[in-house]
């Protein structure tokens, strides 16, 4: 509309301000070249409307579905017009909720180009996925044409993890830190995450479930989802992917002890879950055992790796045992905050370091793919032996309920949090000299 009133406006204006070179007054400019402007103008007038549209959406809630909504739906109820109908106003109110929050980032982050690159991304997914709103759910081209856009989206969005992380490595490079700023980052960037699996499960769902295609390793999924995923076979794959790269990196890694208990006896532990979910938390947690169990024994007569699969009647708990020497009580909480790495920061496309570490970023990913569907992953660390850690997931579908951040005056409280003096005696990190303490006396 934008940019139909500008031409009526100016119909001869912008056609003399246009002319090449050379041309003669009168002359107008080929109708690819006009087209071309024309797309140029729509585009802009789009970029501009983008702000309203975020806070449009935004003021709705995201709606969080069930493990057994996806299966019941994948399985029983499988309507591709029903889908595109839910996700051309769901992907954008899940966008937009959190596009609201890039917005409360510190100012020397938010201009960062890794972070600048990522809003952009966003915003170009929004605009795609906007363009569907007023088609035609009967017409099946538009359905051909939303699955593509989709896969397009998710294609696009596969680097915002690490490009993200490479912006908080230039804003820790460049500027001074401080609590308060670091809380309001952690903050952020868990729901900053968390929304993004969440919006690529929902893409990976109508995707797969519509595409007429079967995954050949796991045939019986819906969509992304294993209806009777064999915990104990994700177990196993996890390890022997970490193991390979364990092996190429220190020519050695520790063996797999493993054991299963359930309410069904001498029955193998299966749950309705996302296998690669399941994959990803317990790759993470396999590399960073191994690399601590060989730093810490150097190499020779390498205790095992145990770990403990547990079927209750409501969570299913996996422990992943390693003696690696653990670490200090006083770390714990940092192995999950996004400034903080044991190892040397990489960068991105560098793949001379070693696999088994990288931006810091594989625990506080791992807890959130955990926390998506109203689990957990907490480690328990005994230092000078070795560390648990522990995932709890939900026994049954219907308790698995997508965990989504939400836009609202709660969240916008937490970005303006300040910093206050502490209610607690703060021990000096220096001892007390007594003999000077005395003599001021």
């Amino acid at each position: 509309m934008r940019c139909k009133a500008i031409m009526q406006m100016h119909p001869s204006g912008w056609r003399r301000r246009g002319r090449r070179r050379g041309q003669r007054r009168g002359e107008s400019r080929s109708s690819a070249e006009t087209m071309k402007f024309v797309r140029f103008i729509m585009k802009n007038a789009a970029l501009a409307a983008v702000p309203k549209h975020v806070d449009h959406f935004s003021k709705f809630s995201p709606s969080p579905l069930s493990m057994k909504q996806f299966l019941d739906f994948g399985s029983i109820n499988a309507c591709e017009k029903t889908s595109f109908v839910f996700l051309r106003y769901e992907l954008p109110v899940r966008l937009s909720n959190i596009m609201k929050e890039i917005n409360l980032l510190p100012d020397k982050l938010l201009t960062t180009a890794s972070v600048q690159t990522v809003q952009s991304w966003y915003i170009q997914s929004l605009m795609e996925i906007l363009e569907f709103l007023d088609t035609n759910p009967d017409d099946h081209q538009v359905l051909e044409n939303f699955a593509d856009a989709l896969v397009t989206i998710r294609n696009r969005h596969n680097d915002v993890v690490p490009t993200m992380a490479q912006g908080i490595i230039e804003y820790k490079e460049n500027f001074s830190q401080d609590p308060v700023t670091n809380q309001n980052i952690q903050y952020f960037l868990d729901r900053f995450y968390l929304s993004r699996i969440s919006i690529r499960m929902l893409i990976n769902q109508h995707t797969l479930i519509f595409d007429g295609a079967t995954n050949p390793v796991h045939p019986n999924t819906i969509g992304s989802i294993d209806p009777h995923c064999a915990v104990a076979e994700v177990v196993q794959d996890a390890f022997h992917s970490a193991k390979m790269l364990c092996d190429q990196y220190y020519l050695s890694s520790p063996d797999l002890f493993m054991q299963e208990i359930s309410s069904h006896k001498n029955q193998a532990v299966n749950i309705e879950y996302v296998p690669s979910h399941l994959y990803h938390m317990l790759f993470e947690l396999f590399k960073n055992a191994m690399r601590a169990t060989i730093e810490h024994h150097e190499g020779y007569h390498l205790p095992p790796i145990e770990v403990l699969v547990s079927l209750g009647g409501e969570d299913m708990s996996i422990k992943v045992c390693d003696r690696g020497g653990g670490v200090p009580f006083r770390k714990i909480d940092k192995l999950f905050s996004y400034m903080y790495s044991t190892a040397p920061a990489p960068q991105i496309g560098d793949h001379a370091r070693t696999p088994l570490a990288g931006f810091g970023y594989g625990l506080p990913i791992s807890r959130l793919y955990a926390k998506y569907f109203q689990g957990d992953l907490q480690l328990y660390s005994m230092e000078g032996y070795g560390t648990e850690a522990v995932i709890y997931l939900k026994a049954l579908s219907t308790d698995s309920i997508e965990r989504l951040p939400v836009y609202n005056k709660t969240a916008l409280k937490n970005y303006k949090v300040r910093q206050e003096a502490d209610d607690w005696c703060v021990p000096s990190k220096e001892p007390l000299d007594m003999a000077k303490y005395k003599k001021a006396k």
